[in-house]
């Protein structure tokens, strides 16, 4: 089941051919993770753009905190 889902998701894979196609040099890869390097994203593309990814994890995971005080403090 597992290899069957990853194939078909195989197509949406972000690669470098990928990224080039925005015609762009400075466009970004960005991911709330946890990602699963070589299935939704190649280990290249990851690597080159993991001091962002791991700056936007966090604040999302700083996010999440605040909405749980909100929710849980009534």
């Amino acid at each position: 089941m597992a290899a069957e889902r990853i194939a078909l998701l195989k197509p949406f894979q972000v690669n470098q051919k990928l990224m080039e196609k925005t015609g762009k040099e400075n466009t970004v890869f960005l991911h709330c993770l946890p990602a699963v390097k070589g299935n939704e994203v190649t280990e290249d593309v990851f690597e080159k753009h993991a001091d962002v990814v791991f700056d936007e994890a966090e604040n999302r995971m700083h996010t999440i905190k605040a909405v749980m005080v909100a929710t849980l403090g009534n």
